[in-house]
């Protein structure tokens, strides 16, 4: 981030946010192109000790697209973190074109450091095609966005969670209270729920709010998992293991999405997690469904393997 971007978009906070900030992601997310099926992408100034999954998932995404003809979308992705990745170096992704179909394109990136894999993604691509159409309404009595505090006006008050001292390009309004607040209500078996848009505009590019979309679905996912148990908030250990996204229908991320995280099992130190994403007139456009790793920490002991 520029200091230019950072002195002129600033929250009451105190940290950076707004249209600024989200151009920064948009950058990120614009990968350098060495070869016809190799890019290479950066991580933020600003960043968590390892590279953020949401961020190399979108990465690893806009990789597998750019060799893909633009009329053809993503309708779905799978993928696996195999190492911490390094923020303070640059990440490789190489592209296999796998089949090029009629109807399907079939791509696989692996993101690489220090010569060795920390990712790996295969993604489909499908011209748009007529057929049945159902989906899942929509949850019932949600605040509208305006109605419920955003993660900067949590983080003025000391209630921002591990989000609170980094750039924020993404306007996240969290409906229930999430395991680290303090207003925190206990185990609970009901979804968690948060309404989340792009801080600003985007460009019409429905790849981009894809990826975008892919990057904002970590953000809250595995803390599902948690929220169902009375457990140690700190020395917990939590990272993602694999990530899968089905996209059913166009939307713009810079608009409403209402995301709603459930964890329907845990066991063996991994925790599974699904989420929702609507739009603000209850269209179902987009699933996930993630595993991770959660340890608790034993008495007298920290969570490190």
């Amino acid at each position: 981030m520029s200091a230019e971007s950072a002195t002129a978009q600033t929250a009451a906070d105190g940290e950076p946010r707004g249209q600024a900030v989200l151009d920064d992601l948009v950058a990120l997310l614009d990968l350098e192109r060495l070869e016809d099926n190799l890019f290479r992408g950066v991580s933020p100034p600003v960043s968590l000790p390892r590279v953020f999954g949401g961020q190399v998932a979108g990465q690893a995404l806009v990789a597998a697209g750019r060799t893909v003809a633009a009329e053809r979308g993503v309708h779905s992705l799978h993928a696996y973190f195999i190492r911490p990745g390094d923020p303070s170096i640059p990440i490789v992704y190489e592209t296999e074109r796998v089949r090029d179909g009629r109807s399907f394109t079939t791509r696989r990136v692996l993101a690489i450091q220090r010569g060795e894999p920390i990712f790996s993604l295969s993604a489909s691509f499908q011209l748009p095609q007529n057929g049945l159409e159902h989906s899942q309404p929509m949850p019932s009595d949600v605040p509208a966005p305006d109605a419920v505090d955003d993660l900067g006006t949590r983080a003025a008050r000391g209630d921002g969670g591990w989000m609170a001292g980094l750039p924020r390009p993404l306007d996240i309004r969290l409906i229930d209270e999430p395991s680290w607040s303090q207003d925190h209500p206990g185990p609970s078996d009901d979804p968690m729920r948060l309404w989340l848009r792009a801080d600003g505009e985007l460009p019409d590019d429905p790849l981009l709010h894809v990826c975008l979309l892919t990057y904002a679905s970590d953000l809250t996912l595995l803390g599902s998992v948690v929220a169902r148990h009375d457990v140690p908030r700190t020395g917990l250990q939590m990272a993602s293991l694999d990530h899968a996204m089905w996209f059913h229908a166009p939307f713009r991320a810079d608009e409403w999405l209402l995301y709603s995280c459930f964890s329907p099992a845990a066991s063996g130190g991994r925790g599974l997690a699904s989420g929702r994403f609507f739009t603000a007139d209850g269209r179902l456009v987009a699933t996930t469904m993630q595993e991770g790793l959660v340890r608790v920490p034993r008495a007298g002991r920290d969570a490190r393997p």
